[in-house]
């Protein structure tokens, strides 16, 4: 049987859709707000109204691009959170009428778990199967920073998590104090790739278990700059590769430690990575080079499924599909983490 599920993201500031048919992408288009950049972050009414202007072209031009009619469609997922209430909002709203005016079944999807089962989306550049049963994933981006101890698809249990700050939120905010254009995590890797990562040294949170603090670290660049500046205006620009590669190698020495120890722990080999920080490409080398030193087998994500994307829901809704969990009409979007 072909099941074809819509998927629909809009938990933050990318309106996206997909359409999946089984187990494999068929089309995943997303459209970026550009118009966040002249405020240096997400400004959460301007998102909203953005995904207003975009959801109908973008669900439009993926049910085009996956070459099918909305009338073959098995079900709609979405989205209900974590994320902006108002961005939420647009989504579930459309997923919700768009089912009914079909009267095919409502899916739900929690965010996190979507970027954790992204990693069994197939596509043409499928060269790997996906891991196996069970398996650690960090879950790091900028609202998030977790280990997840994965069980089976719909199984999973939290067993580190950040105390206070992502770790994609200190990238960000490191870029701001340096005066780089928002997003800031990218332009940070990028200017890290010129630069020497042993050069400045941040403090490192000590916190016990496997839970992560980025608090501290934050503050530390902060008054490091300060300092810094007073004696020399012209420092983060003439020492801007350096500061940003040692940022960098900071935030991921901190994240790969607590992966590893999370491995020790559990005994777990198989590791993953998701989340728009695993989009990072010292991440992606430090796990691939602790495959080799700690005998892992390592699954990084495709870029195109490493920040918000639409494919991550409608894979994780076809799961769902296959169990016929579906939801209602009085499905409610939630910010925080259930």
């Amino acid at each position: 049987m072909q099941v074809y599920i819509l998927g629909i993201e809009s938990s933050c500031d990318d309106t996206a859709a997909a359409v999946i048919e089984n187990d494999e992408i068929r089309s995943n288009i997303t459209a970026r707000q550009e118009v966040h950049r002249l405020y240096g972050g997400v400004v959460p009414e301007l998102a909203s109204r953005a995904h207003q202007q975009n959801i109908i072209p973008v669900i439009d031009a993926a049910i085009k691009k996956a070459n099918i009619s909305k009338n073959q469609l098995s079900a709609v997922a979405f989205t209900q959170g974590p994320g902006l209430l108002g961005s939420l909002l647009v989504g579930i709203s459309f997923a919700k009428s768009f089912a009914m005016g079909l009267g095919i079944p409502l899916i739900e999807v929690d965010h996190l778990q979507a970027h954790i089962l992204a990693h069994f989306i197939r596509d043409e550049y499928s060269l790997k199967p996906p891991p196996s049963f069970p398996f650690l994933c960090l879950t790091v981006s900028g609202g998030h920073t977790q280990i997840v101890l994965v069980k089976n698809h719909f199984e999973m249990e939290i067993i580190g998590q950040t105390i206070d700050d992502a770790a994609g939120e200190t990238f960000d905010k490191a870029a701001k104090i340096m005066g780089l254009p928002y997003p800031g995590g990218p332009m940070i890797d990028a200017f890290a790739k010129e630069g020497r990562a042993d050069v400045f040294t941040f403090a490192k949170p000590n916190i016990p278990g496997l839970d992560f603090s980025f608090s501290g670290l934050k503050t530390s660049i902060l008054y490091f700059l300060r300092d810094r500046l007073k004696e020399d205006p012209a420092f983060i620009e003439n020492n801007k590769a350096d500061l940003c590669a040692s940022i960098q190698e900071t935030i991921v020495s901190i994240l790969m430690s607590k992966l590893k120890d999370a491995a020790k722990q559990t005994g777990i080999t198989e590791v993953a990575i998701a989340g728009g920080v695993s989009a990072n490409s010292l991440l992606r080398a430090k796990l691939l080079e602790t495959e080799k030193t700690m005998h892992w087998n390592v699954f990084i994500p495709r870029l195109a499924y490493s920040t918000d994307n639409a494919a991550m829901i409608a894979m994780t809704g076809y799961f769902k599909f296959l169990k016929k969990d579906f939801a209602d009409q009085s499905a409610a979007p939630y910010a925080r983490i259930k």
